[in-house]
């Protein structure tokens, strides 16, 4: 499991008036860090100074007289002392050969052997087509004065990356080759002398075999390989990253993965890894299982081009395990922005052969199955649980053949096997708003959740009659009263708007301070899921009678591209730890799978999110959990703490129960990075 957190500081690096060249866009940056040349030009984690290359756009008009496009691409440079604030910006690459006449685009820098190699698209026709649209390198030694200028590929290809040092004694390039005339490949070029990389001959025979499998251990020139497909369907596309990086388990390879770009829905831009073998890049020896990075901020939503956040750069900083990766991305094709996550952690996920898996799922699964008696005869799943008198009480919805929701009642003494279930239901539908009024289809009492407030327990719970939206409804009982399971429940109140699509609700289990500019003092919290985001409201009391949901306090919404992209809303009530509320909550995916992550909240102020994990903690794996009413499915609705291990207590398929255990120090390690 890792977090990636987005600077808090971007975007990094704007367009600014000050210079017409840059005035439109600047985007897809490049990092290079330490000194130039030398020992600590080589990427050095110890020496803070950042210079980087980025794509700049201004009026075309500002580059000369050529007619062309509306906007001019150039290549600029600015550097940081501190890796925040950058300044010396300037042109450092621009339009001057007949084969870049129309923009120089999206460099990407490598130090090799004593100079730096800044690679990019440039163009040479207008209006744009694939013909014109090549690779080109520019040679440094200083990032003040261009040496060499060359053209590197006789035919379409964006995106040339190199490695930093040979590969058994080869220079090695990766590259998207027929980027614009999909479907576009990412390959790989070996070759002995640099002076091959702009050898035209040698380009147009790899090109010829670039389908073949290539023999890499060539004397000379270029020698076509194998191709990396990353795709996940045939609708996506994929384009090359940041240079590869060299970690101590393979080399990470960062990479644009764009979702439905062939099938004419709306695109969805991710930022993916792989991990290539230090001997032999060709084998991929892990990956991530989805985008680790994804538009989902002002900055990326809106811009030059909307919902965009593609990576074209990145280092590591620090050592030991606090070392990170910084992925530096262009967002919106408009501005500068970087994301970092602890290294380890992302490469531990990326392994399968070592990932250590942090929730472990109960031996004893499914803890709890439909029965023979009626009002449990058809499933019994979405439990909320607390722990009471040493006991773990288990509230489970149960359904029956007719669909009818009711709230059950197990208890554990360990919190994995159940030792003792009621027959009868604890609490029934009583109300108008949760009685059936279609026959045969689904009403009732559904996904409790409950806290402790005082010396009382309120449970919220969906209520549904069939025919109107499902709302939130909220009763209460007695601590006593419960321990002695003397079910004198509170008459239930509905706290949602009517009509509105709202569920998922719980109260925190303590008064909180109101955020600024939502009348001062101490109320209750009440979280809940409008739509498909996770809101709060402030209520003034637990009256609910006269309490009702009337705003959303957007807490967390779904993520393009990633596992929890189409819908979300809490799991189980927050749980109070040293380093914030612990909230656990479900994420739907596009394909209606299913999945589970946690958050970490504010102590003081729990509508604001410190972490989110990037990747699920517990998705759909064991056949109760994909086979059921509803396949691929895991949704808790309850979570205890017992010393440092958290128990999970979730629905599997809609039809079972299940529970799952994890390390909340090593959850919370996570999400402190």
């Amino acid at each position: 499991m890792f977090v990636v957190k987005k600077s808090r500081h971007n975007p990094l690096l704007v367009p600014t008036k000050e210079n017409l060249w840059e005035s439109v866009a600047a985007f897809n940056w490049c990092p290079i860090q330490g000194k130039i040349g030398g020992k600590t030009g080589k990427n050095n984690s110890e020496n803070s100074h950042t210079r980087c290359v980025y794509r700049a756009m201004g009026p075309a008009e500002s580059a000369g007289p050529l007619k062309g496009p509306e906007h001019l691409s150039v290549v600029g440079y600015a550097d940081s002392k501190d890796g925040i604030h950058f300044e010396n910006r300037r042109k450092l690459i621009e339009p001057q050969l007949p084969w870049e006449q129309f923009g120089c685009e999206d460099p990407r820098v490598t130090f090799f052997e004593g100079k730096y190699y800044i690679f990019y698209t440039a163009l040479s026709n207008f209006p744009f087509n694939a013909a014109g649209i090549k690779v080109a390198v520019a040679i440094t030694e200083d990032f003040k004065t261009i040496q060499e200028k060359h053209l590197v590929t006789p035919f379409n290809a964006k995106a040339m990356i190199l490695f930093p040092e040979r590969i058994n004694g080869k220079i090695l390039v990766a590259l998207t080759v027929n980027t614009d005339m999909p479907p576009a490949k990412i390959a790989f070029a070996y070759f002995d002398r640099m002076e091959d990389l702009w050898d035209e001959n040698a380009w147009a025979q790899w090109y010829a075999k670039l389908n073949s499998t290539g023999a890499n251990g060539s004397t000379g020139g270029h020698s076509a390989s194998n191709v990396l497909d990353m795709r996940r369907f045939p609708s996506d596309h994929t384009e090359i990253g940041a240079p590869p990086i060299k970690t101590k388990k393979g080399w990470l390879f960062i990479y644009s993965h764009i979702q439905h770009y062939f099938d004419g829905q709306q695109k969805v831009f991710g930022i993916e890894a792989l991990l290539l073998d230090l001997e032999n890049p060709e084998m991929v020896i892990g990956k991530t299982k989805g985008p680790i990075v994804a538009p989902e901020e002002i900055y990326e939503e809106y811009g030059f081009v909307p919902g965009v956040a593609f990576p074209s750069g990145g280092f590591l900083r620090g050592t030991g395990k606090n070392q990170t990766l910084e992925i530096y991305y262009g967002a919106a094709d408009t501005t500068c922005a970087r994301a970092h996550v602890n290294l380890d952690d992302l490469l531990d996920s990326m392994i399968p052969t070592s990932a250590a898996e942090l929730v472990v799922r109960s031996g004893e699964n499914p803890i709890l199955k439909p029965t023979e008696l009626s009002w449990e005869s058809k499933a019994v799943f979405n439990p909320a649980a607390i722990d009471i008198g040493g006991k773990v009480r288990i509230l489970y919805r149960a359904m029956s053949n007719d669909n009818t929701s009711t709230v059950g009642y197990a208890e554990s003494t360990d919190g994995l096997h159940i030792t003792k279930r009621l027959p009868e239901p604890i609490y029934v539908p009583r109300e108008p708003f949760e009685m059936k009024r279609v026959p045969g289809g689904n009403s009732g009492c559904e996904d409790p959740r409950i806290v402790k407030i005082g010396e009382r327990l309120y449970m919220t719970y969906t209520a549904y009659d069939g025919i109107d939206m499902p709302a939130i409804a909220v009763t209460g009982i007695s601590v006593k009263d419960f321990i002695a399971q003397k079910w004198n429940w509170d008459k239930p109140y509905l706290i949602s708007p009517t009509q509105v699509d709202d569920k998922d609700s719980c109260l925190l289990p303590e008064k909180v301070k109101t955020a600024s500019g939502i009348n001062g003092g101490m109320k209750y919290l009440v979280f809940h899921r409008v739509g498909t985001n996770i809101c709060a409201d402030y209520f003034n009391s637990l009256d609910f009678k006269n309490e009702k949901i009337n705003k959303c306090i957007e807490i967390l919404r779904p993520r393009p591209g990633m596992w929890d992209e189409r819908k979300i809303g809490i799991s189980a009530p927050p749980i109070k730890t040293k380093k914030g509320w612990l909230l656990i909550y479900h994420g739907i995916s596009e394909r209606n799978i299913y999945r589970v992550g946690a958050a970490l909240l504010d102590l003081k102020d729990p509508t604001e999110v410190i972490a989110r994990t990037t990747d699920a903690l517990l998705s759909p794996e064991m056949d109760y959990e994909l086979r059921g009413q509803v396949g691929n499915v895991v949704f808790p609705c309850g979570a205890v703490i017992r010393k440092d291990t958290l128990f999970m207590y979730y629905g599997g398929a809609d039809s079972v129960t299940g529970v799952a255990t994890l390390s909340v120090s090593k959850l919370l390690s996570v999400l402190c990075q």
